[in-house]
């Protein structure tokens, strides 16, 4: 069954590819592929010039079809006077489109080839040749660079227009659908985690990846008989009914854990960890968050504004509700230790909460952080849905909330662990420094859902209390989820990435015995687990897909670079031009000699440098 946030995407993608169709988004997606053609792929090593050349445009979304005469966009370019055929887009054909179609860009004949492939060994032109393949199907790479080759030639220098003019195919077929996914996985936040992956595999590389030296293994299953039942419990203040799942075996001992699931989750998310837990003699507790569960999210009807409103797939109150739904059922568990059946198998003094995605801010919320929306609302007045991340768009749902401000902390907390928590502007500025329970944060760095930057390694900076840092690399949004408890399909979404099982299933035994050794910091036998939350430990457990990487601090160079964005952030709202110097920086610390080379091009050809090192100038309202 669909799981956490991947379930938002699968709902509204039809929503999504009729708005892109119908309004907005087709002018921001066409200048987005103009731009690709033009300025990013026009800088890719020439071939021979095509013999045929293009004189409209095809937008493809599933079986709608709608064609556009280049002329008429050309039209567009050149005098800023919008053609009746492109009236639909009229309010989004802006001066900055019309500027990216038009602009010339003028290449020294002696270095053209050096500078384009200078580019094209980047990671960026790599990442925009392959985007281009997946937009424009049946444009072979050859004729694309024919066509820049001829573009190049004409004396009025190279532009959008020329190139698409040069394109050996009579029409050009732009597959709208491929688009919305690229527009998704390239946005500021999805280029920095891709960065970040190479940062944190190196900077928190250990030389010596092994075991401790321990006749214990916290990933073996335990030898205690657990039992399973399903419980529902209601809240009559809130007119809300709480599905729960109860693991927990003869002899109970430490504290209870209460495990959260993501946006369009069920209870089971986190089944495995459950049954291993409660195998060592651990009461487990999973809830269902009834207004942001799965099956919320399958009653929904289409609904076109859902793009504009996130609340209207999220209920803005799912944020207060989720953190009291814990707490509530924390008070119904005492009552129930004093029934014969349960008696005195919820420690509901002592709680270690596991969350995931969304089920990550309830964790964070319960622990102390302090819901804090005076600076959201300005930052979800200024975002494009389509050129951010998920988390990005799905936050802003709370807007729609009376009050900014809300404790919603419960001192019975005593732990969190936090995986792919989405976390964003919902704290405000120092909400997460409230935070003082010891604290394990898990990112992912190919997660397109919650990016690693702002809803991991900012967030985990400002904790104030002991914590961990797991850093899964290449791992995706649902890489952590149980594997009976997530639909295949979603591993073929175009908006998101996901793992194939196989692939995660060394970092699903980790998290049995991390979490095993997290929760056992609570009890008398602390010392003997300690050396399991070692960086040694995680990384034997890396594979050359998916390596592993553990902390207690971030590295200098990380905090160096976190100072730098922070600083931008401060000064003012931060443009295009200060992600790309942020961007850069991190670059630096990834690849030293990659940066050097991409400084030499730069000097010969800043302008193109430029767009390559933001995709995206239009779609992010730049």
């Amino acid at each position: 069954m669909p799981s956490s946030l991947a379930s938002l995407l699968a709902r509204i993608a039809p929503t999504l590819q009729q708005r892109i169709f119908q309004k907005r988004a087709v002018a921001k997606t066409l200048s987005l592929f103009a731009v690709r053609m033009g300025l990013g792929a026009g800088l890719v090593a020439l071939a021979a010039a095509p013999s045929l050349a293009s004189d409209r445009i095809v937008l493809k979304v599933g079986p709608l079809r709608q064609s556009i005469e280049l002329r008429d966009l050309e039209s567009f370019a050149r005098t800023g006077e919008v053609p009746d055929s492109l009236r639909l887009y009229s309010g989004f054909l802006s001066p900055e489109v019309q500027k990216s179609l038009y602009q010339k860009l003028d290449l020294d004949p002696r270095m053209s080839d050096r500078i384009i492939a200078d580019v094209l060994d980047s990671a960026n032109g790599e990442l925009l040749l392959d985007a281009l393949t997946q937009i424009a199907p049946n444009m072979t790479l050859d004729q694309l660079q024919g066509a820049i080759r001829l573009a190049a030639m004409q004396a009025n220098g190279l532009n959008v227009i020329s190139v698409l003019r040069a394109i050996p195919q009579e029409t050009l077929e732009v597959d709208l659908t491929a688009a919305i996914g690229l527009i998704s996985q390239l946005n500021f936040s999805t280029l920095e985690s891709r960065s970040l992956s190479g940062v944190l595999d190196q900077e928190l590389n250990v030389a010596l990846a092994v075991p401790p030296q321990s006749d214990l293994d916290p990933t073996a299953a335990g030898l205690q008989q657990t039992y399973q039942r399903s419980m529902t419990m209601f809240d009559e203040d809130r007119q809300r009914t709480i599905p729960v799942e109860m693991y927990w075996s003869r002899n109970p001992q430490g504290p209870l854990v209460v495990l959260s699931h993501g946006f369009g989750a069920d209870r089971f998310f986190l089944k495995y960890m459950a049954e291993h837990l409660s195998s060592h003699g651990i009461t487990v507790v999973s809830l269902e968050h009834p207004g942001s569960n799965l099956k919320a999210l399958q009653g929904l009807p289409v609904d076109p504004d859902i793009i504009k409103s996130p609340s209207r797939l999220l209920p803005a109150s799912e944020f207060l509700d989720r953190p009291r739904d814990v707490s509530f059922v924390l008070d119904r568990l005492e009552n129930l230790n004093q029934q014969a059946d349960f008696q005195g198998l919820f420690n509901t003094e002592d709680v270690t909460i596991i969350g995931h995605s969304l089920g990550g801010y309830t964790g964070l919320a319960l622990a102390g952080a302090k819901l804090d929306l005076r600076s959201l609302q300005t930052f979800c007045d200024t975002i494009q849905p389509l050129a951010v991340s998920p988390a990005d768009w799905l936050q802003c749902a709370a807007v729609d909330l009376p009050e900014q401000q809300a404790d919603l902390s419960d001192d019975r907390i005593k732990q969190v662990m936090a995986m792919n928590p989405l976390v964003g502007q919902l704290f405000g500025e120092a909400g997460l420094s409230e935070v003082k329970v010891p604290t394990l944060m898990m990112t992912a760095t190919k997660d397109g859902v919650t990016p690693t930057l702002d809803q991991q390694l900012k967030p985990f900076t400002q904790l104030a209390g002991p914590k961990y840092l797991l850093a899964v690399i290449g791992g995706t949004h649902l890489s952590s989820g149980d594997p009976g408890n997530v639909n295949p399909a979603l591993t073929q979404l175009p908006f998101m990435a996901e793992l194939d099982v196989q692939q995660t299933s060394e970092l699903r035994r980790l998290l049995r015995g991390l979490s095993l050794s997290f929760v056992e910091q609570r009890m008398p036998e602390a010392d003997t687990y300690k050396p399991f939350l070692s960086a040694g430990y995680v990384q034997s457990f890396s594979t050359p897909a998916l390596p592993l990487r553990f902390a207690e601090t971030l590295p200098s160079s990380l905090d160096s670079w976190l100072g730098l964005t922070s600083k931008l952030s401060n000064e003012r709202s931060p443009d295009t031009a200060d992600r790309l110097v942020s961007l850069g920086y991190l670059q630096t610390i990834e690849n030293k000699a990659e940066w050097q080379k991409s400084m030499a091009v730069h000097l010969r050809a800043k302008s193109v440098v430029t767009v390559l090192r933001s995709p995206l100038p239009l779609v992010i309202g730049r």
